[in-house]
């Protein structure tokens, strides 16, 4: 998604950058191009031409033109515009505390993604520490109740369900089921049509003014381009929904849909998924979304999701080994699976600046991590336990028993050394470990200590060259020299 429209607007700035100081006819010239891009990405007429008028405005200010660095201020002025364009603020999950249960209504077109959503929606609160309920009021797709029971079963989350029954009905029984269970929240997955009608709006507001839902979410397929906004218009003149919820953002759309959408409905933008895994629905955040189209990076959801992952997976042993430069080829395993909880290596260089235009040119091999397992997993518990031992017969062994060559051993066992030279000088580099490379403990009271706060756990990163071997404090680091 979006990866024209970066493509795009990078060379608008790169040409702005080679300009050094500019005109306003530069300037004029350039926000042609930025609204050329924008429509060409399907994002309606005039969300492209009220975002140039926005752009160009400020632009042509003085203390832009006369600056120092004029194109970087012309940069700024455009992440700002965007970020005002999708929505300037987060817009949270509005959750009443007194109400038992809450209620949280899903509409949408059939094929956006509704049902999924339910399912990934109730996996997030879940995380949160809430008791969900689902239910399905979805009687007219075939399946669409049984969808929903196996989506719950895998995560866990009870799903109520009737046959034969009014969706009204059945929405008003679930809420009541809900109680029964003492669920704290209730997700009304409703039906939906390949186009609109009057049935089914008619039917939403029926579900809605029976079961009162604390909020009512609207799934959009991020895919559907600028059409979706009449869609959108509609529902909410019928329904008047909270939120959106963007469904398929990992598609190869243009992505038009998702900025217009914010702009012309005053909804804002509370949900975005890009996959189908459980947890792959997360809060939008549009300042970071600006970000990530004008090709800065994610920095701060890569922190966040790189802090989540280690808070889960803290293990006093491995961080003691690794603390001592112990690292074995169990602790690599262990590093490239975390990678993997985290949305893989592709994920983590997206999330860098200039890491979607590296992925776009094929510098990153996204599956090089799921290679490495393959091969250490054809090792013996003792060999990825003392890396030393593997001479050239072993290394023969294990290139067969993975169906590699030995060739692609070798390469391996080169950035597992590699990687723990990153993490020595990593840990020299920062101070974390005084007794770094001594085989000594780490003083009471140092960052070095036992325990999730201090642990000298770190990221290592196989196969992305450069980027390898950064811990929690380097990447936010590095974030805040981006600043």
């Amino acid at each position: 998604m979006f990866d024209s429209l970066q493509s795009r607007l990078q060379e608008v700035f790169d040409d702005l950058r080679g300009k050094g100081r500019l005109s306003q006819e530069d300037v004029r010239m350039a926000m042609r191009r930025v609204r050329t891009a924008l429509l060409d990405a399907d994002v309606s007429y005039k969300v492209a031409k009220d975002f140039t008028a926005r752009a160009s405005e400020r632009c042509m200010e003085a203390e832009v033109l006369d600056s120092l660095t004029p194109a970087q201020n012309v940069v700024k002025v455009v992440l700002d515009e965007l970020t005002y364009l999708l929505g300037e603020s987060d817009a949270k999950l509005e959750l009443t505390p007194n109400r038992q249960p809450n209620v949280i209504m899903l509409v949408g077109l059939q094929g956006s993604g509704k049902t999924t959503a339910a399912a990934k929606l109730a996996y997030l609160l879940k995380k949160e520490g809430h008791h969900p309920l689902l239910v399905a009021c979805d009687v007219y797709r075939p399946a669409a109740a049984d969808q929903l029971a196996t989506l719950g079963g895998e995560i866990g989350v009870k799903v109520y369900r009737e046959e034969g029954k009014d969706p009204v009905v059945i929405a008003r029984n679930g809420v009541r089921n809900a109680v029964d269970s003492l669920c704290d929240v209730a997700i009304i997955d409703t039906a939906g049509r390949l186009h609109v009608d009057e049935q089914m709006m008619d039917e939403a507001e029926s579900i809605k003014d029976a079961v009162e839902p604390d909020e009512v979410l609207m799934v959009v397929d991020a895919m559907t381009g600028q059409d979706i906004v009449n869609v959108v218009d509609t529902f909410k003149e019928r329904v008047d929904f909270d939120g959106v919820i963007m469904s398929k953002m990992d598609g190869d759309a243009r992505g038009g849909g998702a900025l217009s959408i914010r702009q012309s409905t005053g909804k804002p933008i509370k949900f975005i998924s890009s996959g189908e895994k459980p947890d792959s629905l997360e809060a939008f955040h549009p300042d970071r979304m600006a970000r990530r189209i004008l090709g800065m990076g994610d920095m701060v959801s890569l922190i966040e999701s790189a802090v989540k992952v280690q808070q889960e997976e803290e293990e006093a042993e491995a961080a003691e080994r690794m603390r001592r430069m112990d690292l074995n080829l169990n602790d690599f395993l262990d590093m490239n699976r975390q990678i993997h909880k985290m949305g893989g290596v592709g994920k983590l260089v997206s999330a860098l600046p200039g890491g979607d235009r590296m992925l776009a040119e094929g510098q990153v091999d996204n599956s090089a991590l799921d290679r490495m397992e393959i091969i250490i997993n054809s090792m013996t518990k003792q060999e990825r336990e003392k890396p030393d031992l593997l001479n050239g017969s072993r290394r023969a062994r294990i290139a067969a028993g993975a169906g590699v060559t030995v060739q692609a051993v070798n390469q391996m066992m080169k950035q597992y050394q590699e990687t723990r030279k990153q993490v020595k000088k990593m840990m020299s580099a920062f101070g974390t470990d005084e007794q770094a490379g001594r085989g000594g403990r780490p003083k009471k009271g140092k960052k070095g200590k036992k325990g999730k706060k201090g642990s000298a756990r770190r990221m290592a990163m196989p196969g992305m060259g450069g980027l390898g071997g950064m811990s929690m404090a380097d990447i936010k680091r590095i974030s805040d020299m981006m600043k």
